[in-house]
């Protein structure tokens, strides 16, 4: 799985000290709403992935968070910890929940956002797997780190492996066959 970052915090480190829902498209440096670049990096065929702090998805509406996400064309979130409800709403929706390991953040890692990401190993998923991410700048450097699956249950691995319960659902209709 490969991705560019999309930060889509309120107050975006990216674009400090603007306020809102701006993110900088890369690598054209251009600073954008962040629905505008979701859509050039969907034309682009470029998945994306959220860096998140403490307790993701704390707050939120959280199903429509887990849509929404799903709608940009975020694939994968990599967060320090995860709001429990949030998290298996991003697995109902086929997203990637991602944990860094205990005390590391995109901030200690020294990720600024500009980064290209690799997450190796998502073949063949098991629940609570350990991955490998490549972070690949501009210049040449990587920073590796591992992460690990936040897929709890094999039930979430099979939703995963889907693309969200709806499809699984649906896969399982067909599966049957009319009665």
């Amino acid at each position: 799985m490969r991705g560019t970052f999309a930060n889509i915090r309120i107050k975006n480190k990216l674009v400090e000290p603007t306020e809102g829902g701006f993110t900088i498209k890369f690598p054209e440096n251009e600073r954008l709403f962040v629905y505008d670049a979701a859509m050039r990096y969907r034309e682009e065929g470029t998945p994306l992935i959220v860096l998140a702090g403490k307790e993701y998805g704390t707050g939120s509406s959280r199903d429509w968070a887990a849509k929404g996400s799903q709608l940009l064309g975020v694939k994968a979130i990599i967060a320090e910890s995860y709001e429990r409800i949030h998290r298996s709403n991003l697995v109902g929706m086929g997203l990637l929940p991602l944990v860094f390991r205990e005390g590391q953040s995109w901030s200690s890692l020294g990720l600024d956002g500009s980064e290209t990401f690799s997450i190796i190993g998502v073949e063949n998923m098991q629940h609570r797997k350990v991955l490998q991410v490549r972070a690949a700048r501009s210049d040449g450097r990587e920073i590796g780190f591992e992460v690990m699956a936040r897929l709890d249950t094999e039930i979430e691995v099979e939703y995963f492996a889907h693309g969200g319960i709806l499809p699984c659902a649906l896969r399982k209709i067909l599966e049957k066959g009319p009665n």
